[in-house]
């Protein structure tokens, strides 16, 4: 079977905030493009399609409650989201999956968001499970060295689970290895994850720079944005497990003391001001698991915040 690099996935298919919808790659014209990457690769069969599978339709209907307000103003930018800008968004689609061919939907999802930079376009991604990143991360491989800033409960530094190297609990080992990737920074840390002592070990070994959510909530974004050169180039990747269940509560694996949204979103905007964001995921909701859209909604705003201070800091 073969599948194109990206699909509207159904009859209803709502774009992110009604923006226009474009899934001829090769013909995309605009300066932030929206992608959903459903699929990773999975631990097992009962992995392939997961509870975050769902998510990209999900923030995509949250984002509509804002659909036909693109010129009202936000308090939490102090005006409109595109401050009377010219900037062009669209919506591609999702990166199509599957089930017989896991290397094949990894293998899409690296093409789309290598499409996606080869028109200049700045691409912000919507998943899926975190091991969505792991391809996303492989499209940057010639718009090197990126400083990667991850948002996150855990660190992701797991070498493999039961001879899986790509599954969401090897994340971030495997940016560690792509000689692009020229540093890493992880920020919201807490409670319990899927590494023991010798993958923290190797984390900090590798020079990777581990925040608490406790760091944050006594000192503020600050205590993370300090530990990120300025004048870069950054990738943001974001679990929704980072933020606290009481904003975020629809993840797989919601732990109490998360980071606000505020946090998050002053963290973001702060990266955004240090020098150049080339891309953004977020991933792990998990919308069966949500209550009210919540958690959906919550993703949108530190979109909207991504994308309100890249327009303000004039990136275009």
């Amino acid at each position: 079977m073969t599948l194109p690099l990206v699909a509207i996935p159904s009859h209803d298919f709502t774009s992110f905030l009604g923006v226009p919808v474009c899934t001829d790659l090769d013909a995309l014209d605009a300066e932030i493009a929206i992608l959903g990457i459903l699929y990773g690769v999975p631990y097992g069969t009962k992995d392939i399609v997961t509870a975050s599978s769902a998510a990209p339709p999900a923030i995509r209907a949250q984002s509509n409650r804002w659909g036909d307000t693109m010129e009202h103003y936000d308090f939490d930018l102090g005006g409109t989201l595109l401050d009377g800008r010219a900037v062009r968004i669209v919506d591609c689609g999702d990166v199509p999956g599957d089930p017989l061919d896991i290397p094949g939907n990894v293998a899409r999802a690296t093409a789309a968001v290598q499409a996606i930079l080869a028109r200049r376009a700045l691409p912000i991604v919507l998943g899926g499970d975190d091991a969505i990143p792991i391809p996303v991360f492989r499209a940057y491989k010639d718009h090197g060295p990126i400083f990667m800033v991850q948002i996150d409960a855990h660190i992701d530094w797991r070498h493999d689970i039961d001879g899986v190297t790509e599954g969401y609990s090897s994340t971030m080992r495997r940016a560690s290895e792509m000689p692009w990737i020229g540093g890493i920074v992880q920020i919201g840390m807490r409670s319990l994850g899927s590494a023991r002592s010798p993958e923290v070990r190797d984390a900090l070994a590798y020079g990777a720079t581990l925040i608490t959510a406790r760091d944050v909530q006594a000192q503020g974004a600050e205590v993370a944005l300090r530990q990120i050169p300025d004048g870069g180039s950054y990738f943001i990747t974001i679990d929704g497990d980072a933020l606290d269940p009481s904003v975020m509560p629809g993840v797989n694996a919601p732990t109490p003391g998360g980071l606000s949204l505020h946090q998050v979103t002053d963290i973001v905007r702060g990266v955004v001001r240090k020098g150049r964001v080339v891309g953004c995921n977020i991933v792990e909701l998990a919308p069966d698991r949500d209550l009210n859209g919540i958690s959906a909604l919550t993703a949108c705003s530190i979109i909207r915040n991504l994308i309100g201070e890249m327009v303000r800091s004039g990136y275009w």
